[in-house]
């Protein structure tokens, strides 16, 4: 597919972080962008940058009617989708055991259920044009656990698999898949948008606490340039042979490279074991 099919982009979350820059640097660049975000007095200044080629809309991702309406109407204004990002997500540190329902299940319900929701809304419109790609934002926690953010890594493995399954679903159709895995940015997912437990345990000092205050120390400083990270989000996207998984930032590189290792090692200890476990060949 050409770069110059994917003029149309819906972008969800573009209040901060990477849902803003890559709708800002798309609107600059010309191409049309449906901008979303929870409160749509934050994204109005967006939409200023390119008043034809933006549609501003209020889209909580939790809300199916809501993202119902925002497909329509991003369809009736641009007649098309050519990209969508599913960006919109946040952060939820805590230990497994200081998990509260109400909390994890918000998280899902914004992480994994309403990416779902907008790709079911928005594949129906890339399957009739034969042309498309799907961008989910995962995280380097999408590939390795952490003590402390069980519940977030819970939510973006599940986005990895999803997309794994919808790229080989979606490739005879035309369209694409892209995985986003973006290691600690300066974006405000470890600022104003993180949620901690309201009842801590001190069991988990060393650990899932540590942790926590670790990475809410270092909001603001992270080595991850969010426009950097956009821009080449919005390569891969437009190239004519997106990669499954691009991997963003020195940290996520450096840390799934060493997960990987691992996990080969891992995989070769166990081989014996592994094999020994399937019906003896006949004879």
């Amino acid at each position: 597919m050409a770069q110059m099919d994917r003029s149309v982009w819906f972008v969800t979350g573009c209040s901060t972080g990477f849902g803003r820059e890559i709708a800002r640097q798309l609107l600059e660049a010309g191409k049309k962008v449906i901008v979303t975000a929870r409160d749509a007095a934050k994204i109005a200044d967006l939409a200023a940058l390119a008043p034809d080629n933006a549609l501003a809309l209020g889209l909580n991702v939790d809300k199916p009617e809501q993202i119902a309406e925002a497909v329509a109407a991003a369809q009736q204004k641009f007649g098309r989708i050519d990209v969508l990002v599913n960006n919109a997500g946040y952060g939820y540190l805590a230990a497994v055991e200081e998990g509260e329902d109400d909390e994890i299940r918000a998280l899902f319900e914004t992480n994994v259920f309403g990416l779902a929701a907008l790709c079911r809304a928005v594949l129906p419109i890339m399957r009739a044009q034969r042309s498309g790609v799907i961008v989910n934002l995962s995280s380097m926690g999408g590939v390795c656990g952490f003590p402390g953010i069980g519940y977030y890594n819970a939510t973006k493995f599940a986005v990895e698999g999803l997309s794994e399954a919808m790229a080989q679903e979606l490739a005879p159709l035309g369209v694409k898949v892209l995985i986003v895995e973006p290691g600690p940015f300066r974006t405000d997912w470890a600022g104003r948008s993180l949620k901690t437990p309201k009842r801590p345990i001190d069991a988990y000092a060393d650990t899932a606490i540590a942790r926590r205050e670790a990475t809410q120390a270092y909001s603001g400083t992270q080595l991850g340039d969010p426009a950097r990270g956009a821009a080449a989000i919005i390569r891969a996207a437009e190239s004519d042979a997106p990669p499954l998984r691009l991997v963003l930032g020195s940290v996520a590189q450096n840390v799934i490279g060493a997960r990987a290792e691992a996990f080969r090692k891992e995989l070769e200890a166990g081989r014996e074991t592994a094999l020994a476990c399937d019906f003896p060949k006949e004879a």
